[in-house]
């Protein structure tokens, strides 16, 4: 095979490479300990599997690729928050983030799912790349093993939780998705708890049931940002083919088949969405089944029209839902003094 031939690696299942190697009349077992490197271990070239002999090395290295993201640019933030834009090997620019909160010895990594994203949101800058190409599971797999490794470094501590908030719509990349899903949980992968992933849509109903029918186990949020159709249809045009009725008929059916958490992320900006009838609208909805709402203030980017909420209309409107008994918190604007906004980076120079 010539060099443009070469496949990645990765995008063999164990089952693939153990035929494989019989074909190259190699015993089955290498073929676990080529999984274990790449899966495992996260190994980038095949010259760091030292318990394969040189010649085996150099016939993978001959007929496969390992097709690792690179990092690219990091920014620091005096808040603690690490942003990271990685490049793919075509070129391609993705970002990730670390959201450290070290007292509760929670430290989270944002990962993107898409090179830009289809979905055109008023306030987010990944909404005005256009949708390249989903990423793979391995690229997703990466941004977390190299993240845990900037979280090791820094704060002497591994990941504890995982959120598919970054670029792009998880329910747009589905099986992608997934297949990273089960390989970052996987015994044989990072064997990390599906309970501290969560999946975050925009809202894609038939996508959030198929969710359910197939039995995920991770939690699920919402990017909600309104809870009237008006201002959603404004904020999230998808709002137009998933109103929030058919959203709600879909959250509820993934709860009653799965058990999982939902929560509502709920980005407030100044005068929109802020008030305390958006908050009696917010609390209509949640009502249908257990759910925890995130308040988010809004991060700022470029020439779009809204502004960040001011702090005591995000505390009256908080306020509001906690004295109807429901669950809140709100989450300050984390990385304010980089481009931590989602897609800001990636989508720089």
């Amino acid at each position: 095979m010539n060099g443009k031939e070469r496949m990645d690696i990765r995008q063999r299942s164990l089952a693939e490479l153990e035929e494989l190697f019989k074909e190259m009349g190699e015993a089955k077992f290498r073929a676990k300990q080529v999984y274990e490197w790449l899966w495992q271990k996260g190994v980038r070239s095949f010259d760091a599997m030292t318990n394969l002999s040189k010649s085996l090395r150099e016939k993978l290295a001959a007929s496969f690729v390992i097709n690792g993201i690179v990092e690219d640019k990091v920014q620091r933030s005096a808040d603690g928050t690490i942003k990271s834009r990685f490049r793919l090997h075509d070129g391609h620019m993705i970002e990730s983030v670390l959201i450290p909160v070290p007292d509760d010895k929670r430290f989270t990594v944002c990962v993107s799912c898409q090179v830009g994203c289809s979905l055109t949101c008023k306030f987010c800058a990944t909404g005005r790349m256009n949708r390249v190409r989903n990423l793979d599971a391995a690229e997703i797999y990466d941004q977390v093993v190299m993240v845990n490794q900037q979280c090791l470094e820094t704060f002497g501590h591994p990941l504890s939780n995982i959120v598919y908030m970054g670029m792009g719509e998880p329910l747009l990349a589905y099986n992608n998705v997934m297949e990273s899903i089960e390989r970052l949980t996987a015994p044989d992968g990072l064997h990390m708890s599906p309970r501290r992933i969560t999946i975050s849509t925009a809202g894609i109903a038939k996508m959030i049931k198929k969710l359910a029918d197939d039995g995920c186990k991770t939690n699920l949020a919402l990017s909600l940002h309104a809870a009237d159709d008006l201002k959603r249809d404004e904020l999230m045009p998808i709002n137009e083919q998933n109103n929030l009725a058919v959203l709600m008929d879909a959250l509820e059916y993934f709860y009653r088949k799965t058990h999982n958490r939902i929560s509502y992320e709920y980005i407030t900006f100044q005068n929109v969405n802020d008030g305390l009838d958006d908050a009696a609208n917010l609390a209509k909805l949640c009502r249908r089944f257990p759910v925890r709402v995130n308040i988010i203030e809004y991060n700022p980017i470029g020439d779009v029209p809204y502004l960040k909420s001011e702090e005591d209309r995000i505390d009256a409107f908080a306020r509001y839902l906690r004295e109807r008994e429901i669950t809140v918190t709100v989450r300050r604007s984390r990385g304010k003094d980089i481009d931590a906004a989602c897609g800001q980076l990636a989508n720089k120079e």
